[in-house]
């Protein structure tokens, strides 16, 4: 069979090579074509375009660059009709692939959907043009299911990959990654996590480096992203005492006494390795009143969302300051607040259905093949 995946982030890329990996066990005869990342390409995707040239943060940036979105648009409906799949599978990055979705049906493509959109986060209308365009949804998050039943749609919850990506990642010894990335020999270490997009990185890390003078006693350490050169993180690094690993953020949170985290997948990856943290954000002033106006959630971390309930402390905006977050920085280091923390990410785990989600969801787009 012939397969069509489209992801548009770091995250869609990591989930996308364990779904790629897994549909190969499915089908001997699996030929996948693919838009993602360097772990689509090395589990055996035929790269279409690489997500490092789709990835636009905000309504501004989105705005501006709507010439390359729609250049994008075009050459992914050329390359779809020659590659000509047997199915499309859609991983998250719902603007573009809903686009892609509407179009695919209409010419007669069966379309898949693995990991939702955020629907249930805002503009729930969407789901009317989901169950038009979209063939088989497979969720991993355990209130999507009942989500989406509410208009009538039935989705399979097939529990969440990230839990496949950690039980499959290659971690270090921590002595030994201390050594290699030149850290400190005992001070407790705490990952900052900036995010994935370079305006993002720019705010967020700003922010979070200007607590570290205030404690001396803690080794920082950034956690570089895949889709971003190591060059971009020099200037950063002139903060004394500040330590850098590049694409190795699981062996880092695997050392990690705490966490600052810029909110989206890094949170929920943050507390399945059972790392306290506080939640930061800061976006553009316009994108921010906008999407304060149509985001109806009562938390933005998923770890929050998933417990319905303040588990970690989330600084958004003007909140977001370096008083205010050297304050929660200290709840989460030692005391009550701590051990709370950890209490709840167990239960967090419970939640989240086990590991085996890409096979779950490779065994069932087969099936329905």
């Amino acid at each position: 069979m012939k397969y069509y995946i489209i992801a548009g982030e770091a995250s869609g890329d990591l989930h996308g090579s364990n779904l790629i990996k897994e549909l190969q066990k499915q089908d001997k005869n699996a030929h996948i074509r693919c838009w993602g990342g360097d772990l689509m390409e090395g589990a055996g995707g035929e790269l279409a375009k690489h997500y490092k040239s789709m990835a636009f943060m905000g309504f501004l940036e989105v705005l501006k660059n709507l010439p390359t979105i729609f250049s994008n648009i075009s050459f992914c409906k050329t390359d779809i009709q020659e590659f000509q799949p047997d199915v499309l599978l859609f991983i998250d990055f719902s603007g573009f692939n809903l686009r892609i979705a509407k179009w695919a049906k209409a010419q007669g493509y069966r379309t898949n959907y693995y990991i939702s959109p955020q629907v249930w986060a805002s503009r729930a209308g969407r789901v009317q043009k989901i169950k038009r365009d979209i063939d088989a949804m497979y969720v991993i998050l355990p209130f999507e299911k009942a989500f989406y039943a509410k208009y009538g749609m039935e989705v399979d919850f097939v529990g969440h990959p990230l839990l496949d990506a950690i039980d499959n990642a290659s971690l270090i010894k921590e002595e030994h990654f201390r050594t290699q990335h030149q850290l400190h020999p005992s001070k407790p270490i705490v990952a900052l996590l900036p995010g994935s997009r370079k305006q993002e990185v720019q705010k967020m890390l700003a922010i979070m480096l200007s607590i570290t003078p205030g404690f001396g006693n803690f080794q920082f350490v950034i956690a570089g992203a895949p889709s971003l050169d190591q060059e971009f993180y020099a200037p950063f690094l002139k903060e004394k005492g500040v330590g850098f690993v590049n694409n190795q953020t699981y062996s880092l949170l695997q050392h990690s006494h705490a966490a600052l985290v810029t909110s989206g997948t890094a949170t929920l990856e943050t507390a399945l390795f059972k790392v306290p943290q506080v939640v930061c954000y800061k976006g553009n002033w316009i994108s921010y009143q906008i999407a304060k106006r149509i985001i109806t959630l009562k938390f933005i971390s998923l770890v929050n969302l998933i417990m319905d309930k303040e588990v970690v402390k989330e600084l958004i905006q003007a909140e977001l300051t370096p008083k205010n977050l050297a304050l929660e920085f200290q709840k989460i280091v030692k005391g009550d607040q701590r051990e709370q923390i950890l209490k709840d990410y167990d239960q967090l785990a419970q939640k989240l259905g086990g590991i085996g989600a890409s096979k779950k969801a490779a065994k069932l787009i087969v099936e329905n093949l």
